[in-house]
């Protein structure tokens, strides 16, 4: 049993106390199905329930709370309310829903909380039953993240599709005077076999809604599954191809002016003085105006500098002008950072300080001394930014008191706040329009972007202004994911069984207090079963703007654990598949995916050479994030330059449901290529407070001719869905590791992967 930590001491009180004290907590948490307040409809229109409106044409609306930054969000939702309400896929419609808190992402805060993935005990249903009520009482908490969408919207979206099915099967049953149980939905129309008697959606919809809402529903059965589980095409993918999709620089309202801005390039500044004449003086500028710095959000730290934004007729017109601006900036206290400083701080501290221990199972010390064999080494992972290819942008017209928004943002319900706070205005008087991303990869879980168009609003005379900031200002100013630094470990026996692992690392835990500190998922949490094990981090925050990058934690805990588990396996003289198995034998899912990624790699075979004679080798790693089990083995080759090359990639997952096939595939894809990018040549540097990279010449993503051949399989397993938008990000780096280690001997301990 691993020793009781605080944080998880703290939630089991809370709990404990809400459920005894506090009656409210003991009742059962309202269901997801109907909001406070009635849907707004259009003529034509009848809803149904919180999620779902029918219209007289038989379209489906589903209100959709979700951020589709090419995930595929979108089209797995609108599977799972098509399958249950017996619709077609074609007939679904989606329309920005509101801050009610049915629309609350809960799976991303419950999932977060501190408790091993396996621990069904008392503590953890009974913190998760006290904060999913109160989640269910505080609205504006929607957001994408965490590979969160379709596991927390599982259960709400199918039981609104199945109660309004059965609304529409009671409205047709009533008008035809036959019980309901001899009707059937099918393909958007409710059918009466015995008769052939049969009605659409859009016919039967206003009928629908005087039945009364379900008291409860049955949700199909996995074997009656038409559309789950089958390789649905996107959604969104005709707009997408025909530029007919509207991202947030599409957004065209009447009337719309554009801003450009110019921020400090020093991390904190702000604008000292500035000379407008200049810029004031050319066509199609109508105002230029300084901004002050803006905050992180709950989820980061720091803030983005202040500047000075002009408002003109055209982007060009801005742009032009923002080039003719005299600044003098504050570069402020962060003036003299650098991040090599930064990291050879973190290295520091880990010299002298134990870390907050997230877990500490058996007796390690004991275990190092007792060892027949010890081994430590340090890792390092560098800032990194997002690098999203929409630059940030937003679209805000203030008028008569009311803020329309269109913006690319992943947290509606921060984006709403920050607009309100901006305008001195309520939420309420807030519409916001999400429009498609172009990347999101947690940047937009950040507000600063939206606070500055909002400020810049008040001063165009009820008039939209779009706010665009250019790519050299959008990786100048990223909310980073954090340096880190890991000290780790291990002891083995005589035998080579690993009886000690001990890491410990240091960077930001970007302003979360100890009790929600997540910086060591990946690594507390992970599936290996070890005997002795001590877990620690050691937060130090600097002036380093940071936020939540793809996978977040488990970015750097993934590099950290599955290179020292090979570096272990090494030491052992074990194979590293023999190794991990051995660690994982009580894990039947990990040994799943372990076994299947060996057998299709053609693990312990050795790789044929290339075309080039140049030799080849693999490296393994697997690791289990967002409810999902990813094991990728890489194969690579060195050039003659010293340059790392990785010509095949193969890739289990197992992630439960796989509600659509193809997203799960192209998610897979994505966020290999994503992780391949940071691990061969992704790093922010900081000299004098100013970030060194301007665009994708300095900061690269991986080259279309570097890209290898992937190949994913998936494999089936539960009854629910897992995570799938970030957990195929985090073993790439190590696998590429491990495979140059096997490859050369020499172990790479720092990202990016560069060879000596």
């Amino acid at each position: 049993m691993p020793k009781l930590k605080r944080r998880h001491f703290v939630l089991g009180t809370v709990g404990a106390v809400g459920a005894l004290v506090v009656g409210w907590s003991a009742t059962p948490a309202a269901p997801r199905l109907m909001a406070a307040e009635p849907l707004p409809t259009a003529a034509g229109q009848v809803a149904l329930n919180g999620w779902v409106k029918v219209g007289s044409d038989n379209t489906v609306t589903l209100m959709m709370s979700q951020s589709e930054m090419g995930q595929g969000t979108h089209t797995g939702l609108s599977m799972l309310l098509a399958e249950e309400m017996g619709a077609s896929l074609d007939q679904i419609r989606l329309e920005t829903a509101g801050s009610d808190a049915i629309y609350n992402n809960q799976a991303a805060i419950l999932d977060a909380l501190p408790f091993r993935p396996g621990d069904e005990g008392a503590m953890k249903r009974s913190t998760q039953h006290v904060v999913g009520k109160l989640l269910r009482a505080i609205p504006g908490l929607t957001g994408t993240g965490g590979s969160s969408s379709i596991t927390d919207q599982w259960m709400p979206v199918r039981e609104a599709g199945a109660s309004a099915r059965a609304m529409l099967v009671g409205a047709a049953a009533a008008a035809w005077q036959v019980s309901a149980a001899e009707c059937r939905a099918e393909a958007g129309r409710v059918l009466h076999q015995a008769s052939g008697r049969s009605a659409s959606f859009g016919e039967l919809a206003p009928r629908a809604a005087q039945q009364p809402l379900p008291a409860q529903v049955a949700l199909k059965k996995a074997a009656d599954f038409k559309l789950i589980g089958q390789p649905a095409r996107r959604v969104d993918g005709a707009a997408k191809l025909n530029g007919s999709a509207t991202f947030g620089l599409d957004v065209l309202p009447p009337g719309l002016l554009y801003a450009s801005i110019a921020m400090c390039p020093t991390t904190g500044g702000r604008v000292a003085r500035f000379d407008a004449t200049a810029a004031q003086k050319l066509p199609g500028v109508r105002k230029v105006m300084s901004l002050e710095p803006v905050g992180a959000t709950l989820i980061g730290t720091g803030s983005t500098p202040g500047g000075v934004a002009v408002i003109a007729d055209t982007p060009y017109h801005a742009m032009r002008a923002v080039k003719a601006l005299d600044i003098e900036w504050d570069h402020g206290p962060a003036a003299s950072l650098s991040s090599a400083e930064m990291i050879e701080r973190l290295s520091q501290t880990l010299r002298t300080k134990p870390g907050n221990a997230q877990l500490n199972d058996g007796d390690v010390a004991a275990a190092l001394r007792s060892a027949a064999k010890t081994i430590e080494a340090e890792y390092r992972v560098p800032f990194l930014a997002h690098a999203t290819m929409e630059p940030m942008n937003c679209t805000v017209q203030f008028k008569d008191g009311v803020a329309t928004v269109w913006a690319p943002t992943q947290a509606p319900g921060f984006t709403r706040g920050a607009v309100a706070k901006a305008l001195g205005i309520d939420t309420a008087k807030v519409d916001l329009h999400v429009t498609y991303l172009g990347g999101g990869f947690g940047r937009r879980y950040s507000t600063d972007f939206v606070t500055q168009a909002a400020t810049l609003a008040r001063e165009t005379g009820g008039a939209p202004v779009q706010l665009f900031w250019s790519r050299e200002e959008d990786m100048a100013h990223d909310f980073y994911r954090p340096a880190y630094v890991a000290r780790c470990r291990a002891g083995l026996d005589a035998a080579g069984a690993l009886v000690a692992w001990q890491t410990t690392t240091a960077g930001s835990s970007m302003g979360a207090p100890s009790l929600m500190d997540t910086t060591t998922d990946g690594a507390w949490n992970t599936a290996y079963a070890f005997p002795n094990a001590r877990v620690a981090h050691e937060p130090v925050e600097s002036a380093m703007p940071t936020g939540v990058w793809r996978s977040v934690a488990h970015s750097q805990n993934a590099f950290f654990v599955e290179s020292f588990i090979d570096e272990c396996a090494a030491a052992a003289g074990k194979d590293p598949v023999a190794f991990r198995v051995a660690l994982l034998a009580k894990d039947e899912r990990h040994l799943r995916v372990l076994k299947r990624v060996a057998e299709l790699s053609g693990w312990g075979q050795l790789p044929a050479a290339g075309p080039d004679g140049a030799k080849r080798a693999r490296g393994l790693a697997i690791h289990r994030s967002f409810g999902s089990i990813v094991a990728q083995v890489a194969e690579v080759s060195v050039s003659a330059d010293r340059q790392v090359r990785v010509h095949r990639v193969v890739c289990v997952i197992d992630c439960g449901v796989a509600v659509n096939p193809n997203l799960v595939r192209q998610q897979m894809e994505g966020a290999i290529v994503y992780g391949l990018s940071a691990a061969l040549h992704g790093e922010i540097t900081v000299e004098k407070g100013q970030v060194q990279q301007s665009n994708f010449h300095d900061y690269m993503p991986l080259r279309m001719n570097e890209c290898p051949a992937i190949e994913i399989d998936i494999v089936a397993g539960g009854e629910e869905p897992g995570g799938v938008g970030e957990p195929g990000t985090p073993p790439i780096a190590p696998a590429v590791a491990n495979a140059v280690f096997a490859l050369t001997g020499q172990r790479l301990r720092s990202l990016p992967l560069r060879l000596v």
